[in-house]
């Protein structure tokens, strides 16, 4: 006979995830207010898809607990107070909190809702701890661009995209306003880390 879900951990670290994945969502969206502020539109717009993934990932686990609807689960938890005015210090903020979600948080409520039997549980754990990691290689990855002032400009011939209308060029750095629509430099983006397009689309 499988674990009471009520008596369970698993229901405490859903419960748990749940918590984490909407704070995770406000944060980046807060995150996205301030690149904005510092005219990085297409760095406001990956925090602000994160946050709509962070939001998916946070219904899986509360769909988990619908065995409990109705009910009050307490749990307790440390949560990150990740507040900074530079977008590259929320970025590697929000890069080590991915990778710790990635790696051992979620690999461990993974396994202990696995040993007390509830493998759908199990596998939503395992599955969205492997897109953590890909946020915060995202993450990771402009934090370094904007550390090496390299946002907008290549050492070779790159493609980028502007967020806004969608015109994609190739070249070494990004035009001061697009050809197109005229919006800011800040709109564009590498292809390869647009949050829309992805290497397989060209």
């Amino acid at each position: 006979m499988g674990m009471d879900f009520k008596n369970s951990e698993t229901k405490d670290n859903l419960m748990r995830a749940f918590a984490g994945e909407s704070q995770a969502r406000n944060r980046y969206t807060f995150a996205a207010g301030q690149a904005k502020k510092e005219n990085l539109y297409a760095v406001s717009a990956v925090f602000r898809y994160t946050a709509d993934q962070e939001k998916e990932h946070a219904e899986v686990f509360y769909n988990h607990l619908k065995k409990l609807a109705g009910e009050t689960i307490q749990v307790d938890g440390g949560y990150p107070v990740d507040l900074a005015d530079d977008v590259t210090k929320l970025l590697r903020m929000a890069q080590h909190n991915e990778y710790e979600e990635h790696d051992p948080v979620y690999k461990e409520f993974g396994d202990k809702a696995k040993a007390e039997g509830f493998l759908d549980v199990a596998s939503s754990f395992y599955r969205i701890a492997e897109i953590e990691k890909i946020h915060g290689d995202r993450f990771g990855r402009l934090a370094e661009l904007l550390e090496q002032n390299k946002l907008f400009v290549s050492d070779v011939k790159t493609t980028w995209i502007c967020l806004n209308c969608g015109y994609v060029f190739e070249g070494e750095k990004v035009p001061g306003k697009c050809p197109v629509c005229d919006h800011d430099r800040g709109y564009f983006i590498r292809f390869e880390l647009s949050p829309y397009e992805n290497k397989y689309t060209r």
